[in-house]
């Protein structure tokens, strides 16, 4: 039970960073290789200012670092016409040097017996789990209602239409480079936010924490695109929380068995995303196969 609360409550934290690639990848449909950054950019604003005595101005704080980020990014692509990969892959390498100077030269800070934004309403709910399950799950059912409802608004219509087709976008006379950078703005707060509840979950905030977070979203995403099957911006936000907890509850089984040692999580890591990036393939050829054995309910998925 232990392991199966603590795989929710990681993977609810986490579902913030899906979200926010989800917006990149499934909605624009631009790859940003920036997530890595930005998580760790979060995370390191947040504990300093944890640190500092002002936890929830922390949460605004990460929001904003992570924006910061993906204009960047954004600019780069949209004023300078770099690559989008390349983009991604130089604010990231920035940020390593940036996140090193916000940490004041340390690769880790740490957050033990220091009040964090979990620590709120200690007297009312004692049991710490609980509480940060209560608090994350409140914050991310928030960001989903609010995305929802920002993706149907005639801004987030333009986005959505520029991820489906940006050259009709563009002779549509769509102003698509501001799109483009309010789309990625948004993508990573929700990227650097996830770092800064990391960071308060875990008690510390290190410089290699967000080493594969993109892969690891990512995974999540397709995973729950696997399980809501339902098409829909609605849907597809709600598909990245399920995804991000089945991740996580996946990964945490596979480590708690007795057929993996400790030390081989990274491993364990990479199998479940290389299975789950393969998911779609598979669908589709057990699909392929009903239709070549004549079932009239198959189709392509």
């Amino acid at each position: 039970m232990s392991l199966l609360v603590g795989s929710i409550e990681l993977g609810i934290i986490y579902a913030l960073l899906v979200l926010g690639i989800y917006i990149s990848f499934r909605i624009l449909d631009v790859p940003d290789l920036t997530a890595d950054g930005s998580f760790t950019f979060g995370m390191a604003v947040m504990a300093m200012s944890v640190t500092a005595g002002h936890p929830y101005l922390g949460v605004f704080i990460s929001l904003g670092a992570g924006a910061l980020a993906g204009l960047v990014t954004a600019l780069l692509q949209t004023q300078m016409k770099i690559q989008p990969i390349l983009a991604g892959i130089l604010t990231m390498t920035g940020l390593y040097s940036i996140n090193l100077m916000v940490m004041k030269g340390t690769s880790n800070v740490a957050l033990l017996d220091t009040p964090t934004l979990f620590s709120a309403f200690s007297q009312v709910i004692s049991h710490e789990v609980t509480r940060k399950v209560l608090y994350s799950a409140l914050i991310v059912l928030v960001v989903i209602i609010l995305l929802d409802i920002f993706f149907k608004t005639n801004f987030g219509l333009c986005i959505r239409a520029i991820g489906d087709n940006e050259k009709m976008a563009r002779a549509s006379s769509m102003n698509v480079n501001m799109y483009k950078i309010t789309a990625f703005m948004i993508s990573n707060a929700l990227i650097g936010l996830s770092g800064g509840l990391i960071a308060c979950d875990q008690g510390f905030a290190d410089m290699n924490s967000g080493v594969g977070m993109l892969v690891v979203g990512l995974a999540a995403v397709i995973i729950g695109e696997a399980v809501v099957r339902k098409r829909g911006v609605f849907f597809g936000l709600v598909s990245c929380l399920v995804g991000s907890i089945a991740y996580r509850i996946i990964l945490a089984i596979a480590i708690k068995s007795d057929f993996f040692p400790a030390y081989a999580m990274k491993l364990i890591s990479a199998v479940v995303v290389v299975l789950a990036l393969a998911l779609p393939a598979w669908q589709n050829y057990r699909a392929n196969q009903k239709l070549r054995k004549g079932d009239p309910h198959a189709g392509i998925e």
